[in-house]
């Protein structure tokens, strides 16, 4: 009886917050970030057509990492009405507002602008993302969770208030792959990802196809990125999850396999980034200095066989002073800002080799 009560009670009261609010499906909306169309709306990947991942692998394409809602609206507030399956990422260092939540921009003066980032209170329920706005038009960039798989999303605003979708707000199209770094793994909300904040620096448009500790240059992968026609080009972090000698192997029929369906889209390779794990464990400094010079090796090789493949290799991408580490091997916000600030201005000079600006 006191259960009941006690599930009345809660339902009276999302009843009045509700009354209060009209819902829209997200779907509704502008959803981006998708490198191809799925049969599942927050889903990477269309796993019911592309086969061969692992268990792991099948569940990370179908987290939203990297997906966003634009929408316009002129509401004084925004509440969110997520549903997720019942997989709960358990990762030490990565907070639920990252793994479960949602992250708010909104464009100001040309420039997207930070609103609000949070999870649910309690899975099922929803939940006020921000209040006490004004009632002007207002531009939305809403990040969907890095490590969830949402089946819904339902997207409140005031009763009297418009939402409509917006037209994409970035150019271009650039996939991106990589490991955990480009997953976000460590970061405090799902838009400080190094690729997103430089796609909102600069304007440019990413797909993220990370895959946290199972980016190691697999031929399934190859073959779901060559289907990527549109692309406009392809980056990689693609030598942080792989050992040195996967890297030998691995990289060229990589390469081959997605020039097979991509015979002129820019590849262009990031060289993986010091990990503070190395600072005073000689087994890992080693290890991660052996895929480093792979790495080398290897894109040394692909640029005199491929055409269009491009190598940056720089250093110190999240600084020198050892202060950015969330756990010896993920950059906190402050080492994945300095990685996005560091990685742009390189990136922008491919790109506009390749005639992308």
């Amino acid at each position: 009886m006191k259960r009941l009560i006690v599930l009345a009670a809660a339902l009276m009261a999302f009843c009045t917050v509700a009354a209060q609010m009209r819902f829209v499906d997200a779907t509704e909306l502008t959803l981006i970030g998708k490198a191809l169309p799925t049969s599942h709306p927050y889903h990477r990947i269309d796993t019911t057509r592309y086969k061969g991942f692992t268990k792991s692998e099948n569940q990370q394409i179908r987290c939203s990492a990297g997906l966003a809602v634009v929408f316009r609206t002129n509401t004084t507030r925004l509440d969110l009405l997520p549903v997720y399956t019942s997989f709960v990422y358990g990762g030490a260092s990565t907070p639920r507002v990252a793994s479960e939540g949602f992250d708010l921009y909104i464009r100001r003066d040309g420039e997207w602008v930070y609103a609000s980032s949070l999870a649910p209170g309690k899975r099922g329920r929803a939940f006020t993302l921000i209040g006490e706005m004004d009632d002007a038009e207002k531009e939305c960039l809403l990040y969907l969770p890095n490590y969830s798989e949402l089946l819904s999303l339902q997207i409140g605003v005031d009763e009297g208030a418009r939402i409509e979708a917006m037209e994409n707000p970035f150019r271009h199209k650039i996939v991106i792959f990589g490991s955990s770094f480009t997953h976000g793994v460590s970061t405090s909300r799902a838009g400080m990802s190094y690729p997103m904040q430089i796609e909102r620096n600069t304007g440019l448009y990413f797909c993220s196809i990370a895959c946290s500790g199972n980016c190691k240059l697999q031929p399934y992968f190859a073959d779901y990125l060559g289907d990527v026609k549109d692309a406009d080009a392809i980056v990689f972090d693609g030598f942080s999850n792989p050992d040195a000698k996967m890297i030998r192997e691995r990289l060229l029929p990589f390469i081959a396999r997605i020039r097979a369906k991509l015979p002129s889209t820019p590849l262009i390779f990031v060289q993986t980034i010091y990990r503070e794990s190395g600072n005073f464990n000689l087994g890992s400094r080693s290890r991660e200095e052996a895929k480093q010079a792979a790495a080398r090796e290897m894109m040394a090789k692909a640029m005199e066989e491929f055409d269009n493949v491009y190598f940056i290799d720089k250093a110190n991408l999240t600084g020198t002073d050892h202060v950015t580490s969330a756990d010896g091997t993920h950059p906190s916000d402050l080492g994945y800002w300095r990685w996005a600030q560091n990685l742009q201005p390189e990136l922008l000079k491919v790109l506009r080799k390749c005639g992308i600006r």
